[in-house]
């Protein structure tokens, strides 16, 4: 099959993709490049079509779905300055809460706004032996290009659950030390021992964990810092935190 035109409707419904109300309402996402198409249709990801550049069609073998395009159409269907070799559209992954029930390391983040720093954080829970992510409250959408990109491949290799009820997470959370990442604490982060099933939160870098996040904690822990640096990016502190919490012997 062969679309070369950027009036045809298969185009058009790809495009709209890039927009999270055309996302929500498809359940679909967008893939841009054979490293992000690959991964995801290795670990299982329903890809629904990929449209390719000519002279790249024999890279996507793999998949008995693909569209051979033009690099005008590329352009048009991604997200980055320079086109890729090739869009896919990816079904999204889904999850049951109850998947948290043989979850024991879990984090979660409250009301994220940059989609970089998902991305990166997902990279970083997947890396440091982490069982879960519980988005809570307001956060960006992970199929957001820019965070399915920064996240490298590892968007579908750990359950992200969304929660925006505070009485069911207490409900999930009960029995969890939930570890509260603040500013100020007694605990350093350096000799602090967490106890496992653990529930470790982040806030937001703009407003930090709410109050009610704060007492729903049974301990804290802060990173030690040189007295000169204010604050650090969140995922560089959630990467440091992880590996102290969850790798170190």
């Amino acid at each position: 099959m062969e679309i070369t035109s950027l009036n045809n409707e298969l185009v058009k419904e790809t495009v709209k993709l890039q927009q999270k109300k055309y996302r929500t309402q498809t359940a679909k996402f967008i893939l841009e490049g054979y490293k992000a198409i690959k991964e995801a249709f290795d670990s299982g990801i329903v890809i629904e079509y990929i449209f390719v550049d000519k002279k790249h069609a024999d890279d996507y073998k793999f998949c008995d779905k693909v569209i051979e395009t033009n690099d005008i159409v590329l352009k048009k269907l991604s997200t980055t300055d320079s086109a890729p070799s090739a869009v896919a559209v990816g079904i999204q992954k889904t999850y049951d809460k109850n998947i948290l029930k043989n979850s024991h390391k879990v984090i979660l983040l409250e009301n994220i706004k940059d989609v970089g720093n998902l991305g990166t954080i997902i990279r970083s829970a997947v890396a440091f032996s982490t069982d879960a992510i519980i988005l809570y409250g307001e956060s960006v959408d992970i199929y957001n290009p820019k965070c399915v990109r920064a996240s490298v491949g590892n968007l579908w290799k750990i359950p992200i659950i969304h929660i925006k009820d505070f009485h069911k997470l207490q409900e999930k959370f009960k029995n969890f030390e939930r570890i509260a990442t603040l500013p100020k604490s007694k605990n350093m982060l350096k000799k602090f021992e967490p106890k496992i099933p653990c529930l470790v939160m982040f806030g937001s870098e703009a407003d930090g964990l709410s109050e009610e996040l704060i007492k729903f904690s049974t301990a804290s822990v802060k990173i030690e810092t040189e007295n000169t640096v204010e604050s650090l990016n969140l995922a560089s502190s959630v990467s440091i935190i992880l590996y102290e919490l969850f790798m170190r012997k």
